[in-house]
């Protein structure tokens, strides 16, 4: 197989020669490696570009570690010129070593050999050396971590710095062949990258501190090391640490001190770094005034060199400072001073790990948020499922806190709805762990530590106190009395929705006894969950200020129940009156005139109407108790000009007369019949001569308590109320099923009388009745919407009745409109409506025939058809019409004539 590259370019000659080589020993799988490494001499060029893209980390560390060994055995180098002749090459070879040079035994003898090293393997089968020249004892780190790596690494370039060699690196690197002075820059540089991927996934802050001081001992020959992180507390800066005088053999529990170590900024040598953010390298110590000496004494170790550099974070902020002391030297007995060189792996280094420190940090805040939502969370929900009392809610409240926080006592201070500044109520609670040990330890339920507690309600501040017996701005008079010592407290505000300060949550003692204070992260979860103490305290007021109000209300609705319902000896008197016949009455004419009754006669005609539509028997009516019902109806309506009892009375005479001698009857059964009389002398209850608009243009509450057809609602409530008040419960014989529907029916036919809700149900009405589809009978939805329409019927009905009545009647209601106007005028600076208008009064016919037409005609022209009966009310809006426009047409018109 022959392949001509004449004029190919260079990189396609490549190509072509590796495809030519990769199809030939796929060809002759049993070809002999001595020709394959022929044929790789003769082409060098793609012999080393095919090695620096094919070759692997295991691979050169093989070729290394194998050189390494024959050249120790033998103690001779191979220089590059002995390489050519031998014919070596760099490429790595299937089942041979690379030709080594041979050695006579006068050039063995005429040199020292060392002791043979060892070769050791860790669980990947990577060889490294141990002599015990290397050191005093072998490293145990983490096994098969990159830690263990780095450290046989370092052993592998520090025995070879001792035989005076330099390893090959392979040329894997870009620009071609490091030069053998970079040698140990880029095996120091992979020592580093392993030692970054060893705390690169460590969140922990406290592990990863002391991953890096372990890494950095080895990296450096460092034999102690230490770590102090920056931290913030009341704006001010400081250095802690809890890991100090680490080195590579050291155990996290160890390594830990029990107390934090805390240095200002700018104190001894860590504090000035941290402070300048300069690097300091001392080699002698001792002879430097910034190193503090009492350590050594109380140790009794002795720090010779010292290097200490800043830690910084990607965005370059000093979070911290690394200490490295007493560089170890071969001989692990003396000690050196830490050169340029080590500060430049150092710097490096740290560099990657003011990440790290960052990013554990981050994530040691982001397990404290979680656990403070989780904390407030719970505490929410504890919160809002009691409710139903302050005393339990504040049990709750400081339950939790004592156990959330740890502390000994807990108590909340709150003030008075009268005065601001008085504490009127303390609530107290005692961990059990404490009042176990202490069993006589006392609470209060008064203020205690008033002058701190009164400073925190006055300006609004949080207090925290670390150490209550240095403590000059407040004193615990108290103690003593409590059979308490103030070690350390947390006092802090606890504010309503609206910002306002309305008590104060105290801690006393963090750590249930101990010598701890509070710490920042406890201050920020106190003030988070005063929030919500806040929010729950003043759900709980209001719970309670409800109950009281909801009490309050019984009572006011108990007295005017018994002021709305007439007295016994009133209804008892037309009880026993005659009730004389509806034809006595002319309760069967449409043209009724109630003029001719006085008021005691219209509370017995609204018997006889009951009677004759045999309700009474029907329903098992009480005459006694219907006798009060009615008369207690006729007490609840005001005084009004129109809508007063008369105007209900009217109605449902009415409706009697549609039922009676209209033809209605046919389409409503005893219920509906019972529910529709009821409704019309309820259906205008407590009206107060004003409309709908007129209680949304004061904000009167009847707006706020219904959103639509305000008055109807508030009409059907009253009526509500009568029916279930003790001696007027004519429904009392009704099962629960009859007075649910019976209840609703009365409901539909009072709310029907608002005219919004009559507009939207007309037109489907007129469509059933002009198209002849309508089922009064069958279809419940036609007989309600036919209820509907008969009820606005007999709310208008006036406008039926013989122009002298209708004349009359109109003036009525034209004075009722007229008073809303003239109240809309100078009480709300409004301009009225044209009908509401007293100044417009001359337009009063103009007004009544727009009327007629728009509302009345329609409705009783459908009327008709639904019922012959009902003709008689389209005929009366028809003559009434007709006399409006003749008052229309006559210019000498006045409202007097009426």
């Amino acid at each position: 197989m022959h392949i001509m590259l004449v004029g190919a370019p260079f990189s396609s000659q490549h190509f072509l020669l590796e495809t030519y080589a990769v199809l030939w020993l796929w060809r002759h799988p049993t070809a002999s490696f001595p020709f394959s490494e022929s044929w790789l001499d003769d082409h060098p060029e793609f012999s080393q570009e095919y090695f620096l893209r094919k070759a692997t980390r295991t691979m050169i560390n093989s070729w290394l570690v194998e050189r390494v060994v024959k050249l120790s055995v033998s103690d001779f180098r191979v220089t590059d010129d002995d390489a050519k002749r031998e014919g070596g090459s760099p490429m790595l070879e299937r089942g041979r070593h690379t030709p080594i040079r041979k050695v006579s035994s006068d050039q063995i003898n005429s040199r020292h050999l060392p002791l043979k090293p060892m070769v050791l393997k860790d669980e990947l089968g990577t060889p490294s050396f141990y002599t015990p020249a290397d050191n005093a004892s072998p490293v145990t780190p983490r096994r098969g971590s990159s830690v263990q790596k780095v450290q046989e690494q370092k052993i592998r370039t520090r025995r070879l710095s001792h035989y005076h060699m330099k390893p090959n690196i392979a040329p894997d690197l870009p620009d071609g062949p490091v030069p053998k002075s970079e040698s140990s820059v880029i095996d120091e540089r992979d020592m580093i990258m392993e030692l970054v991927k060893d705390i690169a996934m460590d969140l922990d802050i406290t592990s990863v501190s002391h991953r890096i001081l372990q890494n950095v001992s080895i990296l450096l020959d460092a034999d102690r090391c230490s770590l102090f992180l920056i931290r913030e507390k009341e704006g001010k800066n400081f250095l802690v640490s809890r890991l100090f005088d680490v080195n590579k053999d050291s155990s996290l529990e160890d390594s830990l001190v029990k107390n934090e170590i805390r240095i200002e900024l700018g104190q001894g040598i860590a504090g000035q770094v941290a402070l300048s953010g300069k690097k300091l390298n001392i080699p002698d110590a001792y002879k430097d005034s910034r190193f503090n000496q009492e350590v050594d004494r109380k140790t009794g170790y002795h720090t010779s060199s010292l290097l200490c550099m800043p830690i910084r974070d990607s965005r370059k902020r000093i979070v911290g400072v690394a200490q490295v002391i007493n560089k170890v030297s071969l001989d692990g007995v003396t000690h050196q001073p830490f050169t340029a060189r080590d500060e430049k792996i150092f710097a490096s280094y740290l560099g990657f790990c003011g990440i790290a420190i960052h990013n554990a940090q981050l994530y040691e805040k982001s397990l404290l948020e979680n656990r403070r939502n989780e904390v407030l969370l719970e505490l929410t929900k504890v919160l809002f499922e009691e409710q139903s009392s302050l005393n339990q809610v504040m049990e709750t409240i400081l339950l939790h806190t004592t156990s959330l926080l740890n502390c000994e006592r807990a108590s909340v201070m709150l003030v008075g709805d009268q005065d601001d500044n008085v504490f009127t109520q303390t609530f107290e609670h005692v961990s059990s762990f404490y009042q176990g040990k202490h069993p006589s330890v006392n609470t209060r339920k008064v203020p205690f530590n008033v002058e701190l507690t009164s400073y925190v309600k006055q300006t609004g501040k949080t207090v925290k106190i670390s150490k209550g017996s240095s403590e000059k701005r407040f004193n615990f008079s108290e103690d003593s009395e409590l059979g308490l010592i103030t070690k350390s407290l947390i006092c802090t505000p606890i504010r309503d929705a609206s910002r306002h300060v309305i008590g104060v949550i105290q801690l006393i003692n963090k750590n249930l006894g101990d010598a701890s204070s509070f710490t920042t992260s406890d201050e920020q979860l106190i003030e988070a969950f005063s929030i919500f103490c806040g929010l729950g305290i003043s759900q709980a007021r209001r719970y309670e200020e409800k109950k009281r109000l909801l009490a309050k209300q019984s009572v006011v609705l108990e007295v005017l129940s018994y002021h709305a319902v007439c007295a016994p000896e009133e209804s008892s008197e037309i009880d026993r009156r005659l009730v004389p016949s509806s034809k006595k009455f002319d309760l069967f004419n449409f043209g009724f005139d109630d003029e001719r009754l006085n008021t005691d006669e219209t509370l017995v005609a609204s018997i006889r109407m009951f009677k004759d539509l045999n309700l009474f028997e029907r329903f098992n009516i009480n005459t006694e108790i219907f006798s009060r019902w009615v008369c207690s109806v006729r007490k609840n309506y005001r005084q009004v000009k129109y809508h007063n009892w008369r105007h209900a009375f009217n109605v449902c005479q009415s409706m009697f007369c549609m039922i009676v001698s209209g033809g209605i009857a046919q389409y409503l059964n005893d219920y509906e019949r019972l529910a529709l009389l009821v409704s019309c002398l309820c259906h205008d209850l407590d009206h107060r001569g004003t409309n709908n608009a007129f209680q949304a243009k004061t904000e009167h509450p009847l707006a706020s308590l219904y959103s639509t057809s305000t008055l109807e609602k508030h009409h059907f409530d009253q009526c509500l109320m009568l029916l279930q008040s003790e001696g007027c419960q004519i429904f009392g014989h009704l099962d629960a099923e009859e007075y649910e529907n019976v209840i609703k029916l009365v409901e539909h036919a009072i709310i029907s009388t608002d005219l919004a809700i009559y507009f939207k149900k007309r037109s489907q009405f007129l469509e059933l009745v002009n198209m002849g589809n309508a089922e009064w009978d069958v279809n419940p939805e036609h007989r309600k919407l036919l209820r509907g329409m008969i009820m606005t019927a007999t709310d208008i009905s006036a406008i039926t009745k013989p122009w002298k009545i209708q004349s009359k009647v109109a003036r009525l209601v034209a004075e009722e409109f007229f008073d809303q106007g003239d109240i809309e005028k100078k009480e709300l600076h409004l301009e009225p409506a044209e009908m509401m208008d007293r100044n417009k009064s001359d337009k009063l016919p103009s007004m009544q025939i727009g009327f007629i037409n728009a509302i009345c005609l329609p409705l009783y022209e459908g009327l008709a058809k639904v019922s012959d009966g009902l003709k008689p009310l389209l005929n009366g809006c028809l003559e009434n019409r007709q006399q409006w426009e003749k008052e229309r047409d006559e210019p000498d018109f006045q409202e007097d004539k009426l």
